[in-house]
């Protein structure tokens, strides 16, 4: 199990931006540059279930952040990790460009084509393409960096009270309540 524990000063809390996760630690990771507080720890994801994290990644509430190896082997021992959705730009407040990308999975348990849904969301950065184009020529030259191979993963259990899209609406309560008395109902010819 990785110590994770870091000296850091009282009050400490860790709730980075988007564009903070890839500007500030990302970016600083995938060129080999040290980053302070070294806070976030390397950890090959698709080794551990969800629920087996805490102790091997930095905690900050109900939320774990670690480094990964960008993989498309997204398969643990217990399931797989699932996307969901589209792409998404990660676009810095200053000059409104954009510096990466985030990308949302679902963890599901079981074989991929019969796993069952959990709450566990992932959501993948990584940098955008045009990031390795960003460094001067005129900088001491740097050990060439593999923009490709790094990425931050924000792991967290959803709350099971959010809307999954199965429940009911009134309407359609009223409209199945009254599909049990159609029978009942006689309409005008």
């Amino acid at each position: 199990m990785a110590d994770t524990s870091v000296n850091l000063p009282p009050g400490f809390r860790f709730y980075p931006t988007d564009e903070e996760l890839v500007v500030h630690f990302l970016h600083r990771k995938a060129s080999l540059l040290p980053c302070h507080p070294d806070v976030i720890p390397d950890l090959e994801l698709y080794q551990y279930d969800p629920w087996q994290l805490h102790g091997r990644a930095l905690a900050e509430g109900n939320q774990w952040y670690y480094y990964s190896r960008r993989t498309q082997n997204r398969v643990t021992g217990n399931g797989y990790w699932k996307p969901t959705g589209m792409e998404e730009p990660v676009v810095s407040s200053s000059n409104n460009k954009r510096v990466g990308m985030k990308k949302y999975f679902v963890f599901h348990v079981g074989e991929a084509a019969a796993g069952i849904k959990t709450n566990w969301i992932m959501q993948e950065y990584r940098l955008s393409d045009s990031a390795s184009s960003t460094r001067s020529s005129k900088r001491k030259p740097q050990p060439k960096a593999d923009y490709k191979k790094w990425v931050i993963c924000r792991v967290y259990e959803r709350n099971g009270e959010e809307d999954n899209g199965t429940e009911l609406s009134c309407l359609d309560e009223v409209f199945l309540s009254l599909d049990d008395d159609l029978d009942e109902i006689s309409l005008p010819n």
